[in-house]
């Protein structure tokens, strides 16, 4: 149960519980959105029975759930008594900041469907009232932008989670196949010499040392890595400073066996040595020639 995070999310509508869970969700948490209350010592009990499979949950509870909501209080008090460790994110904003964003998404209030959406402001902030004094934490939202908030529940919660490390796969690829559709980043090396018009050389590829070797020994290639690297070394922090979750990195030449093959097995090393999981895939090795 030590090794088990729980949190339950709660918290006015429209203050961005929906984006909370999906923050929350890259960083590795399980999500439930709308669990009913009842359900919710059911549920902890399957996590602590999971064996450490799901150590990271996250519940939304709000009033969504209606007449199921109003034991949420209960339920709680249910959890503390049997030694179960949890803690409350409460999220909330400003009345003008709320009404905003339903004008702007054409929702309307749930507490109030039919009536003024400040009106079901009102009404719900009265009825959240006791749950938000017993938050462990309160973020207000107001004036804070989707990057903001990812930074703000990643400084909460991202501590024991893979958060700050990014997802990077360096993939090589030839041109001849076509640009892969899900690469961020594209550097041709074509214009590097090319192992394959080197006879002893065109049955290997660049993952053979003898095909490494050749295209990193010139002066041209030493002078592109070092920009690139450079480029690279600034662009990754860059990257996780604004939230981004995933980044593929793709190389490509001619046929995308040799010289794309050699230099994205160099780059991974390098992104490797700055702390980063790196994927490598060699897509041109894949495909017939």
């Amino acid at each position: 149960m030590d090794d088990l995070t729980f949190v339950l999310i709660t918290g006015l509508s429209g203050a961005g519980k929906t984006e909370t869970v999906r923050i929350l969700e890259d960083m590795g948490y399980f999500c439930v959105d709308n669990l009913p209350p009842a359900l919710i010592p059911k549920f902890a009990e399957l996590c602590i029975q999971s064996e450490g499979r799901i150590n990271h949950v996250a519940l939304v509870c709000d009033i969504r759930g209606r007449g199921f909501f109003d034991h949420l209080i209960e339920v709680l008090e249910t959890l503390e008594d049997s030694g179960f460790s949890y803690e409350i994110l409460f999220l909330e904003a400003s009345d003008e900041a709320l009404i905003r964003r339903f004008k702007e998404s054409r929702r309307r209030h749930p507490l109030h469907p039919e009536g003024s959406v400040l009106d079901g402001i009102q009404q719900e902030r009265q009825r959240l009232q006791e749950l938000r004094g017993r938050a462990h934490r309160v973020i207000d939202t107001s004036s804070l932008t989707p990057r903001e908030l990812r930074q703000e529940i990643g400084r909460c919660f991202g501590g024991n989670s893979n958060y700050r490390t990014m997802a990077i796969s360096v993939i090589s690829f030839g041109y001849k196949h076509g640009i892969p559709l899900d690469a961020d980043l594209a550097i041709d090396v074509r214009f590097l010499p090319n192992p394959h018009y080197v006879e002893s050389l065109a049955s290997f590829t660049g993952n053979d040392a003898p095909v490494r070797d050749y295209v990193l020994k010139w002066s041209i290639t030493q002078r592109f890595l070092q920009k690139l690297l450079d480029l690279v070394e600034f662009l990754l922090p860059q990257y996780v400073r604004e939230g981004k979750q995933e980044l593929v990195i793709a190389i490509g030449c001619t046929g995308g066996r040799h010289r794309s093959v050699a230099i994205t097995n160099y780059i991974a090393d390098f992104i490797r040595q700055q702390g980063f999981v790196v994927n490598v895939e060699h897509r041109g090795l894949q495909q017939r020639i």
